[in-house]
């Protein structure tokens, strides 16, 4: 008796046989659905009128009641309206066809164009094995002298960009996607303003920097899922590139968004608020989204995640959670983008964990005296400033009044200019050598 025809048969009938819930009552951005039992994490389709569907995914459930989080807006969504669980979780489409491409927090497109279909990915993968995780030992080059010379990257190192707002990361993520030895760019716009999206685009990025990526975007106004969403499709596509065999760039800017985000669906669906408000579920899925870049046996995800500092304080949650788990931060410093010291970065504040792994001893060295000329400097600011300083009463303090205006010459840059690496290099051991 051939028994393989009627397992076959029997493993149909669940898709033979519809399950149909009814949506019971709307309470914040949660929907609450009887008469279906569908997974966590399993997308579903609510029937707002005939033929037109709200997409939805099952975040959690009370007794017999399912909470639904929608992807779109609740507007039109009524008692008794009809919701088809898809018995899959949510997937992007990946392939070639999505370089130079703006999509959406669903991974459709937003640029006017056709997209050909390709083949769907599950967008909540699991990280690398660690033990199948190639080892950082080859620099990342972003062709920003400032985080070259002093907090250089490896391929495959996590990065975080720590700034309060308007004082310059969109500028440095463009200079970063258009400048760096990536082969592709992945980069995730996750509740930004709507109006900052396109001036991104042309202005920061540039045409030779889209040609070379793909740009996920989930604006400030779009619902709280979304915005999630944004985040780990722009992953996914990077893991797909990745396993390509190449090297991708991750930017997402900024991480205190997704963060913000997880907290409006915690607290939707019942999550008891911690620290500043924030559940504990933000702070077991950041590792979950961060843990996934870095290197793989083939290729790596280089990643650069923007970090909004509440009120200035380096100290806050989010903040605090994210330096953890990350290999190292760059901050930007107010006080520096208000001198029109750009790019704004803090080289005393900042610091890469794998340098010492990817560079050599003459570059770690030069750097290391730089950066304690610069601290002696900045130590005796006030002094040197109201002319109190009396010369030769410390001879480092002498040798870094004499260098200062050329070490801040170096860590300017103009938004167009790029520097190689080994030219960068070549400069910070001139520097060095006259500030012995």
């Amino acid at each position: 008796m051939n028994l393989g025809i009627y397992q076959r048969r029997v493993e149909e009938v669940p898709t033979l046989c519809q399950q149909v819930g009814v949506v019971s009552k709307v309470v914040g951005l949660t929907l609450e659905v009887k008469g279906i039992k569908p997974f966590v994490g399993e997308v579903c389709l609510v029937e707002v009128s005939p033929g037109r569907y709200v997409v939805a995914e099952a975040a959690g459930f009370r007794e017999d009641v399912v909470l639904l989080m929608p992807f779109g807006e609740l507007t039109g969504i009524r008692p008794g309206c009809r919701v088809y669980p898809r018995r899959r979780p949510f997937t992007v489409r990946v392939g070639e066809h999505l370089l130079g491409r703006v999509l959406n927090g669903l991974g459709e497109p937003i640029d006017g164009k056709p997209l050909p279909s390709g083949m769907p990915l599950p967008v909540n993968n699991r990280p690398p094995s660690p033990l199948t995780r190639r080892r950082i030992e080859e620099v990342f080059v972003t062709g920003v002298r400032a985080i070259d010379a002093f907090t250089t990257c490896g391929q495959g190192q996590r990065m975080g960009i720590f700034a309060g707002s308007g004082v310059g990361k969109s500028t440095l993520l463009g200079m970063i996607a258009r400048f760096s030895s990536a082969d592709v760019n992945v980069i995730a716009l996750v509740g930004e303003r709507g109006r900052e999206v396109l001036e991104f685009i042309e202005k920061d990025l540039g045409e030779e920097g889209l040609a070379k990526s793909v740009v996920v975007v989930a604006t400030s106004d779009e619902p709280a899922l979304l915005r999630l969403r944004a985040a780990f499709v722009a992953t996914t596509i990077a893991e797909y590139f990745r396993d390509t065999g190449r090297h991708v760039l991750l930017l997402m800017d900024s991480l205190t968004r997704f963060a913000l985000a997880q907290r409006e669906v915690g607290l939707a669906v019942g999550e008891p608020p911690t620290t500043r408000g924030y559940t504990p579920s933000v702070f077991a899925l950041l590792p979950r989204l961060l843990e996934r870049a870095g290197n793989a046996e083939k290729g790596s995800i280089t990643g650069f995640y923007t970090v909004l500092v509440e009120g200035d304080d380096l100290n806050e949650p989010i903040t605090d959670a994210a330096r953890s788990i990350l290999d190292g931060h760059i901050v930007l410093s107010r006080q520096l983008a208000q001198a029109n010291h750009y790019p704004a970065i803090d080289v005393l504040g900042s610091v890469s964990r794998l340098m010492s792994a990817v560079v050599t001893p003459e570059h770690r060295e030069a750097a290391d005296l730089l950066r304690s000329l610069l601290a002696a400097y900045r130590q005796n600011e006030d002094l040197i400033n109201i002319g109190a300083y009396v010369s030769g009463s410390n001879p480092t303090v002498d040798r870094a009044i004499a260098l200062y205006p050329e070490l801040v010459a170096f860590l300017r840059q103009k938004p167009e200019e790029q520097t190689s690496f080994p030219e960068c290099v070549e400069r910070l051991k001139e520097l060095a050598e006259r500030g012995r």
